[in-house]
């Protein structure tokens, strides 16, 4: 049972593997798990669903995946895919996971879901996306663990996880231990991120001719990932929370800037403290000594970090913290198998421990 897995560093033939369901293997996040999880040492994915795809082998709609992926995709009932998995993966869009969650924790099986689906406390979701229609998670019976594990390490003892939006990653790393350890009033937020943030399918802003030499600002006071980060911020201190996002002519990546108002007295090696402190234990955390780059982290789990503090006068501080993560990776897919060590009880870096790709 799954229960029973215990991982043995170099003692593979040991050890029970992890069987693994991928529901929406077709998009650029189910990509991205399925190149993870194969050569993850730990796991033998049993199913990959896509009814776009379905009996086509992975490793011929995805050729970058030959000759690893030799599976085919298919579409199957819930309950078969629970019979042959020990946890599943619901990387589909809003509103479609919350159709599969329930029959998977009823049939036993841990569920890490990628989607806003269970991020949000049920009647934040719905003001922000429509009616819900889990109604155990309605009726407040069922809740989920925020996948962030460095704030989050609960997540180890969860049955259900709900994989933080890759912008919210970006900026709750941020600021988190600003927030948590200062007088902090105020922070304004502004995300950079790369078209493949957007989904699979084209539109207006990833249109080549549109994006191309071109940064476009969207859902300028308004995007529905303002609601996650502030939930997961407010935890630590009452702070209004501002954010914008923008996306950039690259593939790969968010640039996160975040505007940190501290009240009263706090220079920069008060706040190296507080960073250092905070993320003592966390393997992907990596704090800079200067402004990061998304190419450092390109194809890997990390997520750097750098500040700088304006001694503005009078009685307010203004830190300036700049983030980089690879919004495929630690803002997605690297972020949930992450979370899939913990519940299983391996060292969170199994399977994601690589530097970055450059140039």
């Amino acid at each position: 049972m799954a229960d029973d897995i215990k991982w043995q560093r170099g003692k593979k033939e040991e050890m029970a593997m992890i069987r693994v369901g991928v529901i929406g293997g077709s998009g650029y996040t189910g990509t991205e798990l399925l190149r993870l999880l194969l050569t993850h040492p730990a796991v033998e994915i049993t199913v990959v669903t896509s009814r776009r795809h379905k009996g086509k082998k992975v490793h011929d709609v995805n050729t970058h995946l030959r000759p690893f992926a030799d599976i085919e995709y298919e579409d199957v009932a819930v309950k078969e895919i629970a019979r042959r998995c020990d946890v599943v993966f619901t990387a589909v869009p809003h509103g479609v996971s919350m159709k599969y969650v329930p029959e998977l924790l009823e049939n036993g099986v841990r569920v890490i879901d990628l989607s806003a689906d269970y991020r949000l406390k049920c009647e934040e979701y719905e003001r922000i996306y429509g009616k819900h229609e889990d109604e155990a998670f309605r009726r407040g019976e069922r809740e989920a663990v925020y996948g962030l594990t460095e704030i989050h390490p609960e997540v180890s003892s969860a049955v259900l996880v709900a994989n933080p939006g890759c912008y919210p990653t970006g900026a709750i790393l941020a600021v988190a231990p600003i927030v948590h350890e200062f007088d902090v009033c105020c922070t304004v937020i502004d995300a950079k991120s790369g078209i493949s943030g957007g989904g699979s399918e084209p539109s207006a802003r990833s249109h080549f001719p549109n994006l191309a030499e071109n940064i476009i600002p969207y859902d300028v006071t308004t995007h529905r990932h303002t609601a996650e980060i502030r939930q997961e911020i407010l935890r630590y201190r009452d702070v209004r929370v501002h954010f914008t996002p923008h996306v950039i002519p690259t593939i790969r990546g968010i640039l996160t800037t975040a505007h940190v108002f501290i009240r009263g007295h706090a220079d920069r090696e008060d706040i190296r403290e507080a960073y250092e402190h905070f993320y003592a234990d966390c393997k992907f955390i990596r704090i800079l000594n200067d402004v990061p780059s998304l190419r450092d982290v390109r194809g890997t789990n990390f997520c750097d970090i750098w500040f700088d503090v304006e001694e503005a006068g009078g009685d307010e501080v203004r830190a300036v913290v700049i983030s980089a993560i690879d919004n495929l990776v630690k803002g997605g897919a690297g972020q949930a198998i992450q979370n899939m060590n913990l519940m299983f009880k391996m060292p969170e870096e199994e399977g994601l421990w690589f530097p970055g790709i450059v140039p």
